[in-house]
């Protein structure tokens, strides 16, 4: 018996300033199921509607028609903190998903907590520092042994590995990526695409990851969508996504 959608998007429509002269229907009729464990990878051009449909799927813009199911709960009119229970997100700009002036463990502490509201001290419990190195230890990049280190120390490659561990630790329905290697150079962009991928596949974890690098969209995941004109363009997925070519993608952008 197959299992139910993680998301299902039905009918969506966004428009900003309606009934203005600058009056921009983004999100048009957009329909889409995520099923559990796809890895998706969303391309499209500036202004596509990409951006608008992660922004509509967390809830940090409203929809202004159409239904979202989450994790079988209707969430269309439902807040970001409500959506949390089965959402996670990491933002291209790596100082939004750490908190700089708190500790790697005290980072840590809060996404243990999913709403942030236990006491920051709580990692010092017996064993607590002892799993935090461990899952540290699974990024390969030292910090493990800079726990009580202030994140706004660290390198940008360095913050969004922490903050892709911090949006995993609770393995949440639904991941969504928001060009999160964006920010970050060639060599770094790559170690954390490389950290995603470990993290997604050993926690089977489903995933939506927008990316401006066709590379990335062609090398990561099971599906990939391509938004144009606030429409799902092309949606493939398995074997038809391994035989797609990047120049072959380059010509949908054209046409």
């Amino acid at each position: 018996m197959p299992q139910p959608a993680v998301l299902q998007v039905s009918h969506l429509q966004k428009v900003f300033f309606p009934g203005t002269l600058n009056e921009r229907h983004v999100l048009k009729d957009v329909n889409l199921t995520i099923d559990p464990g796809d890895f998706i990878a969303v391309i499209g051009n500036n202004g596509a509607g990409k951006s608008t449909l992660l922004n509509t799927i967390a809830g940090t813009l409203p929809a202004d028609a159409g239904h979202l199911t989450l994790a079988g709960h209707p969430v269309t009119k439902r807040s970001v903190a409500y959506r949390s229970h089965w959402l996670s997100r990491v933002f291209q700009d790596p100082k939004l998903g750490t908190a700089g002036e708190l500790s790697v463990a005290q980072n840590l502490t809060l996404a243990a907590s999913h709403t942030g509201s236990l006491s920051l001290r709580r990692y010092r419990r017996r064993g607590q520092t002892e799993r935090y190195r461990k899952l540290l230890a699974t990024l390969e990049m030292g910090l493990e042994d800079r726990l009580n280190v202030q994140v706004k120390y660290f390198s940008g490659g360095q913050r969004q590995a922490l903050s892709l561990l911090m949006a995993t630790l609770s393995q949440p329905d639904l991941l969504l990526l928001d060009e999160h290697t964006a920010a970050l150079d060639p060599k770094t962009s790559r170690e954390v695409m490389d950290l995603t991928q470990r993290i997604v596949t050993t926690h089977r974890l489903t995933t939506l990851m927008i990316t401006h690098k066709l590379s990335d969209a062609l090398r990561y995941g099971n599906r990939l969508l391509m938004v144009q004109d606030g429409q799902i363009k092309l949606d493939v997925r398995g074997a038809a996504k391994a035989a797609l070519r990047q120049d072959q993608i380059l010509q949908l952008f054209a046409e």
